[in-house]
């Protein structure tokens, strides 16, 4: 089984496939990210669904690792190459853009090209949907293969002769220097009938103007530009392009730890991680996605607070009931395998905050103002006045207790401080002299309750001794400056308790064995975002040169083409978690901006500290 990070993604905002260095398609639910997979060998074995396109191979023997890989310019489309002994062959792989054409199929389009010599070439394409539980039937319709499953129909148009073996399409030929062959499998409505073929080259001109375009419009030009534009681009590739929302990330279930049970379905919008992303799109130019995502958030949210959710189906679904596929080994047999997600029924007062953080950010680079979206964000800072004081999960979304979690406090105090702002710029009308007052209220009680004097450090929740990374968002979001001694305080804690032994952070200590905080056992890597926020933080602390140690360590952990996971195992020294994060991506684009600049970081909604912030009489003051 292939390394996490030997994938690279292609996609056309709706899905995404996860293709490996051997050219195989691993992972694919289609029509939608969130669809069962039709192809789930990334958690299982060969017979639960892939396909595999490139140089012939002994019968017995495995596929052949590509010799190098790269995304077109800055695209989404793959081209990958093998030295063969009979010449050199590239693979062009891609995911036409969605167009908002509701009757175009979302489809994946695979180019032969031979480049040297004859190469002999062979295509597996094997579908199995239902997460690899479903053999579906086959059938020719003249030159072209459906696969039919219910409600599903997979179309193959492949350019070389193709026969259907065993519920699998195999196809071999021979490809010379300077010719071109394609494959493009379409996903239809079974009941729909019989779809038009579309013209692979055409898709292909198509989308690489479609990336030209998009990725022109990009503001950063500064230092890293490669690293931040293949962010940027990943970022969109989570977009959803029908509603707005924006995915965590295209998997399920690859493992924190390899063979652990931390393992958890990442194919929903949570309005953190698509407001986090939201606002690094909208800082780099990109308005249009902001606005999707704006009225994405109002249709979903409506007018039902009382039933708020911290997460959502991509069109704006509630049900996300949590359940496991036991037929799935696992990813190098890390169990269990889920689909759905529990947590979405969780407390997470953080969530309000980036929610008016991500809107506030918007506003301030252009997004022209809604009326809808500021009285839905006056409304959600009166929930906040009424709950801010209630224990909760918190931005880790533990399953353990809730608690009194520092950064949840925080953030109810920026949710409450950027609706003040709005108030006061006359976009929204609201009692923002009451919320004015318990904004201040919450700065006194988490300065008071949530500081260790004694360790001179903010803890992880109300009376505990417990770190957590997410303190190091105290001076980027404004709550207090990154001069002040707590702050400082902080940061050196944070670094000395939770950094590996290659200076990357975890999240908070996690147990081993025993269930620890979050309520679960096991470990797990070192957070990625986690560790940019370090940079950022040390940055804003005076230390510059170490923060930009770091920010290139960091970078140095990417794959051959510019992705990330959540997490790194340092003891492994692999990248685990699902694949591509988006968190991941948004924390990288956001330091090399901060890096840049050199002012330390450019977290949403960076801004002055709060007024009673700036005048402090030492370490253990209480503001």
């Amino acid at each position: 089984m292939a390394l996490i990070e030997d994938y690279a993604i292609v996609g056309g905002m709706r899905t995404a496939a996860l293709i490996s260095r051997t050219g195989t398609v691993e992972w694919l639910c289609l029509p939608r990210f969130d669809s069962a997979a039709v192809f789930a060998r990334l958690l299982g074995r060969p017979e639960h669904g892939g396909w595999t396109l490139g140089p012939v191979v002994p019968e017995d023997g495995a596929p052949l690792a590509a010799s190098r890989r790269r995304y077109r310019a800055d695209s989404l489309v793959l081209e990958t190459e093998w030295d063969a002994p009979d010449g050199t062959v590239r693979v062009t792989d891609f995911m036409p853009p969605h167009t908002g054409d509701r009757n175009e199929p979302p489809r994946l389009v695979r180019i032969v090209e031979g480049v040297t010599g004859r190469v002999p070439m062979r295509s597996v394409l094997r579908p199995r949907p239902g997460y690899g539980t479903v053999v579906p039937w086959i059938r020719a319709e003249g030159e072209r293969f459906a696969a039919l499953a219910g409600p599903d129909a997979l179309w193959l148009d492949a350019e070389p002769p193709t026969t259907e073996q065993a519920g699998t399409l195999v196809s071999e030929f021979t490809v010379a220097e300077g010719a071109r062959v394609a494959f493009t499998l379409a996903w239809h409505s079974s009941h729909a009938g019989i779809p038009p073929a579309s013209d692979p080259r055409a898709d292909l001109a198509a989308t690489d103007a479609y990336w030209e375009d998009w990725t022109g419009r990009c503001t950063y030009t500064g230092p890293d530009r490669d690293a931040v534009i293949r962010s940027l681009i990943t970022l969109k590739a989570l977009t959803y392009a029908p509603t707005g929302a924006m995915v965590a990330a295209p998997t399920t279930s690859l493992p924190e730890e390899i063979g652990g049970a931390r393992n958890w379905d990442y194919r929903y919008t949570w309005l953190r991680d698509s407001a986090l992303a939201v606002t690094t799109l909208a800082r780099s130019g990109y308005l249009d996605e902001a606005r999707a995502w704006r009225d994405w958030l109002v249709r979903t949210v409506g007018d039902d607070l009382e039933n708020l959710q911290i997460m959502y189906g991509i069109a704006g679904e509630w049900d996300l009931a949590e359940r496991e596929l036991a037929h799935l080994p696992g990813y190098e047999s890390s169990l269990p395998v889920r689909v759905g997600n529990g947590a979405a029924g969780q407390l997470q007062l953080d969530v309000f905050g980036e929610v008016a953080d991500a809107l506030d950010v918007a506003r301030r680079h252009g997004l022209e103002p809604c009326p809808r979206a500021s009285r839905l964000q006056v409304r959600l800072a009166a929930v906040v006045e009424a709950r801010w004081a209630e224990p909760d999960e918190g931005i880790w979304e533990v399953r353990g207790p809730r608690r009194h979690f520092v950064h949840s406090k925080v953030m109810a105090w920026v949710a409450l401080d950027r609706t003040v702002r709005l108030i006061e710029s006359g976009d929204a009308t609201g009692p923002a002299a009451r919320f004015r007052k318990v904004r201040d209220e919450i700065h006194r009680e988490v300065c008071a309750q949530g500081f260790d004097p004694v360790r001179g450090t903010f803890t992880q929740s109300y009376g505990s001794a417990e770190l957590d990374a997410s303190l190091l968002l105290i001076p980027a979001m404004g709550f207090l400056p990154p001069t002040d001694p707590r702050v400082v305080g902080t940061v050196e804690a944070v670094q000395r308790e939770l950094a590996t032994k290659d200076g990357f952070l975890l999240r908070y200590p996690t147990p081993g064995p025993g269930a620890g905080v979050d309520g679960l056992t096991g470990d797990e890597g070192a957070f990625l975002a986690c560790s940019f926020w370090l940079a950022d933080a040390l940055a804003a602390t005076g230390h510059a040169k170490e923060a930009r140690a770091l920010f290139d360590r960091l970078l140095a952990l990417r794959n051959d083409v510019g992705l990330l996971a959540e997490e790194w195992d340092a003891g492994l020294g692999r990248q685990v978690g699902n694949f591509p994060q988006g968190f991941s991506h948004w924390c990288l684009s956001d330091s090399a901006t901060a890096l840049a600049r050199g002012t330390g970081p450019v977290i949403p909604g960076q801004r002055a500290p709060h007024p009673a912030a700036t005048s402090v009489a030492g370490a253990g003051a209480a503001v």
